[in-house]
């Protein structure tokens, strides 16, 4: 199977916003608990406190920290700012320039569970998982990619490299296929064996 099976807009979209967020992914990924407002208070500067909610809820949602945290469809803005009390949301542009972005990140990994790619039992499990789909359904690759996508995010793994994800999806499918086949020939008889032989000969011969 090729490797390179993506859409164009797969690509784009991957670890990105989408141009517009429906009012249940607003309510699902951007709603700050007791606990997260709490801890939030903590920050100095509505900027830092702001910046951090962004970074938060941003990884909880895409699954990826972006490379410029601010850069958030203005729903998601005006929803943090909202529950944060802040009445500027402007300030938290001077967050992209700031260290605390990078500690941030640091530590809402270490503080929520985040884990990368290649950490331990990631790649197993997801690739069990993939298993059983390719196993039960007929998926295309590009469905499969969602999928993984989709449980990458649910597992709180962070999302790897597009090309990497897309390669291991490539690879997960190969195999299955390969064990397909041999599960089938394995229980061919030689006579079966000859007959196909001879049919694809015919065939052959009548394209010819």
């Amino acid at each position: 199977m090729p490797v390179s099976f993506l859409t164009t807009s797969q690509r784009e979209r991957y670890g990105r916003y989408p141009d517009a967020l429906s009012n249940e992914e607003l309510a699902r990924y951007f709603h700050l608990d007791d606990d997260e407002r709490n801890w939030i208070a903590t920050k100095r500067r509505d900027s830092n406190r702001l910046g951090y909610a962004l970074q938060l809820t941003t990884v909880r949602f895409l699954g990826t920290f972006l490379e410029d945290p601010t850069a958030v469809p203005g729903a998601v803005l005006y929803t943090l700012s909202s529950q944060l009390g802040i009445a500027d949301a402007s300030c938290v542009l001077a967050y992209r320039k700031s260290e605390q972005r990078w500690r941030h990140t640091t530590e809402i990994r270490a503080r929520y569970g985040y884990r990368e790619f290649a950490g331990r039992g990631v790649q197993f499990r997801l690739g069990r998982w993939l298993c059983a789909l390719c196993w039960t359904g007929t998926d295309r690759p590009s469905a499969l990619f969602d999928y993984a996508n989709g449980w990458l995010v649910d597992h709180k793994v962070l999302l790897p490299g597009v090309t990497i994800l897309e390669r291991f999806i490539a690879e997960v499918r190969s195999r299955m296929e390969s064990r397909l086949w041999r599960m089938l020939a394995h229980g061919v008889t030689n006579e079966q064996r000859q007959r196909l032989d001879d049919f694809v000969h015919a065939g052959r011969k009548l394209t010819m």
